[in-house]
């Protein structure tokens, strides 16, 4: 059984190896060529287009956001201030599942670069 996994596994590390080689090779085509707008994830600069830094600081951001809210709502039940009990779970919930996407994709990323570190020049 473990070996069916391990070849499946070394089978799509293959693909994504030779996938990252050929977009390595590759010119890169601006975002402007297929539809999309300089400045649309939220870089500063309207020039500078995508910026995958940028749009980690947004969702981190987003998610520090989230649970500052869901910490509020439930300050706001224990001390009396508001009896929405459901909503305040709900924010709570819903902070957890953004901080575990958020985690997951960072697993991921790091994943990535390890990969692209292992990878002959």
């Amino acid at each position: 059984m473990s070996n069916g996994f391990s070849s499946l596994i070394q089978a799509d590390l293959a693909s994504l190896t030779n996938a990252a080689q050929t977009l390595g090779n590759s010119a890169i085509a601006p975002a402007a060529q297929f539809g999309g707008q300089a400045g649309q994830f939220g870089a500063a600069d309207a020039n500078a287009g995508f910026s995958f830094a940028q749009s980690m600081k947004d969702a981190i951001g987003k998610v520090n956001d989230g649970d500052a809210a869901a910490g509020q709502k439930m300050a706001d039940v224990d001390a009396g201030k508001s009896d929405d009990l459901v909503g305040a779970m709900l924010a709570s919930q819903e902070a957890s599942l953004s901080f575990s996407m958020l985690m997951q994709v960072r697993n991921k990323v790091m994943g990535a670069v390890d990969e692209l570190i292992k990878l002959p020049l």
